[in-house]
């Protein structure tokens, strides 16, 4: 079935572009609102000495062992008034039997750079060994990786890949908005590393603006490092999509897109 887009003039200067939100990332009526409590993991083995807010969103009725979808940049993800409005999000797509009933998993970090664009496994097993556990004590959430996600934006959305990629035990799917590869120490390392090694089972959605950082310069270009990694893994043969937007590197489009990604994440 085609889907038609609605005409709309491509802007000369696309700097300032916003997109409108759905009625998706909107409270709906009829719509219950699930539960959010805060946890804190204090103590942590993978960063010692470090402490974390996290939050867990739970649907309003559940029944056994649920999917989970953990989303980097906790706060921001979780906050009503921005652009990402997750919990929002959630209620409203589990509501409407888009996605099957799940926990949000919103975790902060504490040094944000050196956490999320490291290249190796301390955050993964941050997430995996110590952040879901403590969720558990909660909820509870399927050890099944194909139903346990991972989101983020910018050097969030790097971070999820590269859980995701040290982590396939614990994490098969991936939604990463404006990923700051161009940030991962030692150098975007997906491009190759997608090509020479077998095939992870993994669901990866990318996003990324026409206008994000040096989306016109020959280093640092957030558009054409994501455009690269996106490359390997159709050529790779991954269950994977890329959507390019107008925008810049903000969460705006993110925000939009974010329901329609959690559909196709989870279809």
């Amino acid at each position: 079935m085609d889907a038609r887009i609605p005409y709309q003039p491509l802007a000369v200067d696309q700097s300032h572009v916003l997109y409108d939100h759905g009625p998706d990332s909107l409270p709906q009526p009829g719509v219950t609102a699930g539960c959010t409590i805060r946890l804190q993991l204090t103590d942590s083995r993978a960063f010692p000495g470090t402490s974390r807010d996290i939050w867990v969103h739970a649907p309003a009725a559940s029944d056994g062992a649920l999917p989970c979808m953990v989303f980097q940049d906790g706060g921001g993800f979780l906050d009503p008034e921005d652009d990402l409005r997750a919990g929002t999000v959630l209620d409203n797509l589990i509501a409407a039997s888009d996605i099957p009933p799940m926990i949000g998993v919103f975790v902060e970090p504490v040094a944000r750079n050196a956490e999320y664009d490291a290249f190796d496994s301390r955050y993964a097993d941050l997430l995996a060994d110590e952040v879901l556990p403590l969720v558990e004590q909660q909820v509870r959430i399927t050890t099944d990786p194909a139903e346990r996600g991972l989101c983020g934006f910018s050097s969030g959305g790097s971070a999820a890949l590269t859980a995701a990629w040290h982590r396939p035990d614990a994490f098969g799917k991936v939604v990463g908005f404006s990923s700051s590869f161009p940030q991962v120490v030692g150098g975007n390392p997906y491009p190759e590393l997608i090509g020479s090694e077998p095939a992870r089972p993994l669901r990866i959605l990318l996003h990324v603006g026409h206008r994000d950082l040096g989306w016109d310069e020959h280093e640092d270009n957030w558009l054409a490092e994501n455009l690269l990694v996106a490359a390997a893994l159709f050529h790779a043969g991954y269950d994977a999509r890329l959507v390019l937007g107008d925008g810049a590197h903000d969460s705006n489009h993110p925000g939009v897109l974010l329901p329609d990604a959690l559909r196709w994440l989870w279809r």
